[in-house]
C-alpha cells in the first residue's frame, strides 16, 4: 500500500500521500470544489505569479527580521522551482472555488513550506519548523497575496498574449505587401461601394490588430497596482510597519516590472475592476477577430457562386454528404473563440459587481475567466496564422472584373462630371444591365482618354489631383 502521512487544520485531521508536497487543506479544496476542468496546475504563469508573491514576502519578512535565515533560504529555494515549474503538478486545485481563493492561497502555502522541510532535510508536514501559515503566509491574508499572484500571473500572460496578437498582425501585415497591386471592389453595408486594393484590406486587418497592443498593455498596467500589506480586509493587522513597502519593493526587483502599492489598500482589497478593464480590452479584441473572420469567411465565399476574391487554405473536407465542399473553419472557429471570450468577460462584469464589504468572494470564477480567454485568444491567433491566413491566395482577376463590371466605379467620376451625372449614369446602368465605362463614352461625357486616366487603378485608390477639367 502507498505510504501516507497525517495532517490536522481547524476540521481534524486527514491522511495525505506521503510524496505529496500539497496538505490537508489544499485536499479539503481537491475534495470541496470538483466544479471545473479548470485546474490550477493547467496554468503555469499563474503558479509563477503564486511564486513571486511569496518570494516577495519572504524577502520582506526576513529583512524585518520574522524568518531565520535558515527557513528564509529553504523558502526561497522552494519558490524559485516553483516558479521555474518543477511543481506544477503540486497544484490540483479547481480554479472555480468559495472562499475567495483560500484554497489557492494555502495551496502555495503547504507546497513551499513542505519542500522548504524538503530542502532542509526534513520530511514534509513537519510544520512546527516551517509552517504553511506562520512561515509562508506570514503577514499575510488571502485577501492580499491571492489577488497579488493573480496580478501578477495575467501580467506574464499579458506578455505572452501580445507576441501572439503581434504575430498575427504581422501576417495580415505580410499579406497587404502581396496584395498591394490588386484592385478590387470596396462593399459598405454589403453593397458595392468604391474601388480598393486587396492590399488595403488586409493591412486594414493587420492596424484594426495592432491597434490592440496600445490598448491590451495600457489595461495591463493597472495588474502591476498590488495590495500587498493588506492583509485580511486593508488595515494591515498582523503585518509590521514598513511591511508592504519592503514586500512591494522586493516584487518589483524580482520581476523588473513597475509595481506599485495600492494607494487605498482598504479599497483595493474589495475593488476586482483591474481584471474587468484587462477582460474587457481582451472582449474588445474577440469582437475585433470576428469582424475579420467574418469578412474572410465572405470575401472568399465561393467557389464558384459566391465573392470569392480570394482562397482560404483547404483544411479538412466540409460536408459527410456534398462531396468537394470545403469550409473556412478556421476562421469559424476563431469567431466562436470570440464568443467564449465576449461571455467570460460578461461573467467578470457580473462577479466584479457581486462584491460586499470589504472583500470579492468572486474572484475566483473572474480569474479563470481572465485566464481562460487570454489562452483561448493565444491559441485561435496562432491557429488563425498558421493554418489560414499565411496561406491565402487571390483571384486577381476576378477581384478586378468586379470593378470594371461594378456601378459604383461611376464615384471615382463625381469630381469630373458631377453627382448629378454621375447618378444619371448609374441609373442607367443598372436599369440596362450596361457598363459604366461604355454609357460614359457613348454620352459623350468624357473622351476616352480621359475616361482611362480617372479609371486608373492608382488614380481610384487614393487622394489624386487630375488635369482634367470638370465637365457639369
Amino acid at each position: 500500500m502507498a505510504k501516507t502521512r497525517i495532517e490536522t487544520d481547524l476540521l481534524g485531521s486527514r491522511e495525505l500521500p506521503e510524496e505529496a508536497l500539497y496538505g490537508v487543506q489544499t485536499l479539503r479544496g481537491i475534495e470541496n470544489f470538483r466544479i471545473s476542468h479548470f485546474h490550477l496546475n493547467e496554468y503555469p504563469l499563474y503558479i509563477k505569479g503564486l511564486a513571486i508573491t511569496k518570494m516577495g514576502a519572504a524577502i520582506a519578512n526576513h529583512e524585518l527580521g520574522l524568518l531565520t535565515d535558515e527557513v528564509y533560504d529553504a523558502m526561497m529555494k522552494a519558490c524559485q522551482e516553483i516558479a521555474d515549474g518543477k511543481w506544477n503538478d503540486q497544484f490540483p486545485v479547481d480554479m472555480i472555488q468559495g472562499g475567495a481563493g483560500t484554497t489557492t492561497n494555502m495551496n502555495a502555502n503547504e507546497v513551499i513550506a513542505n519542500r522548504a522541510l524538503q530542502i532542509m532535510g526534513r520530511e514534509p508536514g513537519e510544520h512546527k519548523i516551517v509552517s504553511p501559515n506562520d512561515d509562508a503566509n506570514r503577514s499575510q491574508s488571502t485577501n492580499d497575496a491571492y489577488p497579488c499572484a493573480v496580478h501578477l500571473g495575467l501580467y506574464f500572460t499579458h506578455l505572452e498574449l501580445v507576441k501572439h496578437l503581434e504575430e498575427l498582425a504581422q501576417s495580415f501585415r505580410r499579406k497587404a505587401v502581396e496584395f498591394k497591386d490588386i484592385l478590387k471592389m470596396g462593399r459598405t453595408q454589403l453593397q458595392d461601394a468604391v474601388p480598393m486594393t486587396l492590399g488595403q484590406t488586409f493591412g486594414a486587418f493587420a492596424s484594426i490588430l495592432e491597434d490592440e497592443v496600445e490598448n491590451l498593455n495600457h489595461a495591463a498596467q493597472e495588474l502591476l497596482i498590488v495590495n500587498m500589506g493588506a492583509t485580511a480586509v486593508g488595515t494591515g493587522i498582523c503585518s509590521e510597519p514598513g511591511y508592504a513597502e519592503k514586500c512591494v519593493a522586493a516584487l518589483a526587483k524580482l520581476t523588473g516590472w513597475d509595481v506599485k502599492l495600492a494607494r487605498d489598500l482598504v479599497a483595493a482589497t474589495s475593488d476586482t475592476s483591474s481584471l474587468v478593464g484587462y477582460s474587457s480590452a481582451m472582449r474588445r479584441i474577440a469582437t475585433k477577430m470576428n469582424k475579420i473572420c467574418t469578412d474572410l469567411r465572405a470575401l472568399a465565399c465561393g467557389p464558384r457562386c459566391g465573392l470569392g476574391e480570394f482562397n482560404l487554405p483547404a483544411r479538412q473536407p466540409g460536408s459527410s454528404i456534398m462531396p468537394g465542399k470545403v469550409n473556412p473553419v478556421i476562421p469559424e472557429v476563431m469567431g466562436q473563440v470570440a464568443y467564449k471570450v465576449i461571455g467570460n468577460d460578461v461573467c467578470v462584469a457580473m462577479a466584479n459587481q457581486a462584491a460586499q464589504m470589504e472583500l470579492n468572494a468572486m474572484e475566483p470564477v473572474m480569474v479563470q475567466c481572465c485566464f481562460e480567454s487570454a489562452e483561448l485568444l493565444m491559441n485561435g491567433f496562432d491557429t488563425l496564422r498558421a493554418l489560414c491566413v499565411d496561406g491565402i491566395t487571390a483571384n486577381e482577376e476576378k477581384c478586378r472584373s468586379y470593378v470594371m463590371n461594378s456601378i459604383g466605379v461611376v464615384t471615382a467620376l463625381n469630381p469630373i462630371i458631377g453627382y448629378k451625372n454621375s447618378t444619371k449614369i448609374a441609373k442607367e446602368a443598372l436599369e440596362t444591365g450596361r457598363g459604366v465605362y461604355e454609357l460614359v463614352l457613348e454620352h459623350g461625357v468624357l473622351t476616352k482618354e480621359e475616361l482611362d486616366e480617372i479609371l486608373k487603378p492608382e488614380n481610384m485608390i487614393k487622394p489624386v489631383k487630375l488635369d482634367i477639367k470638370p465637365r457639369r
